[in-house]
């Protein structure tokens, strides 16, 4: 006996309005949860920071331990913020080359290792690691050799080379709320954060988010430092 049409069980499904209604509601989920997921992100990014920074310091002091003398020329003899960072790294990676009196071999005889970062994964845009080429990166200029940070921009060093066991000036000023000015250390280590610029207000480009705050001071922005 054939069944009427009428009578058949309708198999279940999403009416386009149901199915509008699910999209809705994972957007909605989606727009709540992704800044908490950034914020994640960041803080994640901020710890790896803290931590790289603070072994930074402790090779810089170590080497001065070993050899009596921190590892920059000895023609330098000023405190000095370092404008480019390979050479440091090279040499207290004791891997060659660098570049004259700071070298590897030169400036680290004994070829002992104080730090061991691992190599940036991408070349191109190089972050948390060593970065194996030159290369631009949105107006961010990075040397091959250099520790780039978790962000994408160089690690910034400065360096006791007058040795009074301080750093002056703050590279926030007197008034860029990172501390006493100047900084009682030997060696000092930050990183400009997410921004790429020295403290908080717009960002260095377009590749980064606005942070709080104001350029050149600390406070408020999201930058990284060794000192506090």
């Amino acid at each position: 006996m054939e069944m009427n049409p009428s009578s058949r069980p309708r198999l279940a499904a999403f009416t386009l309005i149901e199915l509008l209604v699910v999209i809705a509601i994972i957007a909605v989920l989606a727009a709540f949860l992704f800044p908490a997921f950034q914020g994640m992100t960041n803080r994640a990014k901020t710890t790896q920071a803290k931590s790289d920074l603070m072994q930074i310091v402790t090779a810089v002091n170590a080497y001065y331990t070993e050899y009596g003398k921190y590892p920059i020329p000895t023609t330098v003899t000023t405190d000095t913020a370092l404008s480019r960072t390979d050479d440091l790294f090279y040499t207290l990676r004791a891997v060659n080359p660098g570049s004259g009196a700071n070298s590897g071999d030169v400036a680290n005889p004994r070829k002992i290792v104080f730090l061991s970062p691992a190599d940036a994964k991408d070349t191109a845009r190089p972050r948390s690691g060593i970065a194996a080429a030159d290369v631009t990166v949105n107006g961010v200029t990075i040397t091959k050799g250099e520790f780039i940070d978790p962000w994408g921009t160089p690690y910034k060093v400065a360096i006791d080379g007058d040795y009074d066991n301080q750093i002056n000036p703050n590279p926030y000023g007197a008034t860029g709320g990172a501390g006493s000015d100047p900084i009682r250390a030997g060696v000092i280590a930050w990183s400009l954060g997410k921004n790429g610029q020295l403290g908080g207000g717009s960002a260095l480009n377009s590749a980064f988010d606005k942070e709080g705050g104001t350029a050149n001071i600390y406070t408020g922005s999201g930058d990284v430092i060794s000192w506090q």
